[in-house]
């Protein structure tokens, strides 16, 4: 199989869709990054900057931008870097000019709201017949961008699309890691917004290191058996979309879904932290869904359980934290 990934459209000009516009220019491509409106597209034209999302980022000055998905009509590879309840309706509007065989990589990391679906299943449904793919793994947007040693997962049900895709994005301080279990990375990238938030919630409260540590192991452990549940493959968790995934989010600040949390260990308000102009925790939107799964699958996950709780307003934190330290005791790998 050949493929030549020389022109890359990487829709979505947050942070981390810049980040990637970066690194593809960085590995050699012709990139175009698509905004969401004329104003945006015009500023990274005019300014070489993403001032909005990734302030203090230099873009480089063959980077085009663009402001309709109609840009992708000329695309090698198309990386949608939407935030991932927005996957669906852009996915909609790009099925009129996507090539045939174009690759199409979810970058978003989260379950739809009303479907439980992965950013591949969405995809899946809005571009029948497109090669499908997912990346996904511990790196965060303003690094990536000033490229520091990263370390991510490209994984397709199709391993040489994988393969390819990696090779396309790699360089020497981007280390793309081909993956055929696209049911696992994508799960794990979904699942440990949730539980960085429970992190983040541990944190705000005051209660400890040792707490989080717990909490990152358990809540592991609950991703694993959802996922393999789902039919991911067990050993997938232990890897760069897994554990270095959770690991990365659950114990920085810098990560929006445990600073989400923080604000609700230290008492603000659900509304407060979702409202308009606040940071996307991604993990807010994917925790109901997530419980839904586990729920429906049979499949034990207390921590998930307990924060989509807490954002429903079922249960208090006080109460979340409570219910899990008085768990009945158990076999640790039961």
């Amino acid at each position: 199989m050949t493929m030549d990934l020389q022109r890359v459209v990487v829709i979505g000009a947050g942070a981390f869709g810049t980040a990637l516009a970066v690194v593809a220019a960085r590995s050699g491509r012709d990139v175009c990054l698509v905004t969401r409106n004329e104003i945006h597209s015009g500023h990274i034209r005019d300014r070489h900057a993403n001032e909005k999302y990734l302030p203090g980022v230099a873009i480089h000055d063959e980077i085009d931008a663009a402001h309709d998905v109609s840009a992708a009509a000329d695309a090698d590879l198309v990386l949608m870097a939407v935030p991932s309840q927005a996957t669906r309706a852009t996915a909609e509007k790009l099925a009129a000019h996507l090539r045939p065989g174009v690759p199409v990589i979810a970058c978003a990391k989260g379950l739809e709201r009303d479907t439980g679906l992965r950013q591949t299943e969405i995809l899946s449904e809005c571009l029948p017949g497109a090669v499908l793919g997912a990346l996904s793994g511990p790196g965060f947007a303003r690094e990536i961008a000033h490229g520091l040693p990263t370390a991510v997962t490209v994984a397709s049900t199709d391993m040489a699309v994988a393969r390819h895709v990696s090779s396309a994005l790699s360089t020497d301080d981007f280390r793309c890691y081909a993956s055929d279990d696209p049911v696992g990375v994508e799960l794990g990238g979904a699942a440990k917004n949730v539980l960085a938030i429970a992190c983040g919630i541990a944190a705000g409260k005051g209660l400890g290191e040792s707490a989080r540590a717990a909490l990152i192991s358990r809540g592991l452990a609950e991703m694993t058996r959802l996922g393999t549940a789902l039919g991911a493959r067990p050993e997938t968790f232990m890897g760069l979309s897994g554990l270095g995934d959770l690991v990365l989010t659950a114990t920085s600040t810098a990560s929006r879904n445990t600073s989400f949390g923080i604000g609700l260990g230290e008492g603000r308000s659900v509304h407060e932290l979702l409202a308009s102009g606040e940071p996307l925790a991604e993990g807010a939107h994917t925790a109901r869904t997530a419980a839904l799964l586990a729920r429906e699958h049979e499949v034990d996950a207390p921590i998930i359980a307990a924060v989509a709780a807490i954002l429903d307003g079922a249960i208090t934190v006080d109460e979340a934290i409570d219910g899990l330290v008085t768990r009945p005791l158990k076999a640790e790998n039961a």
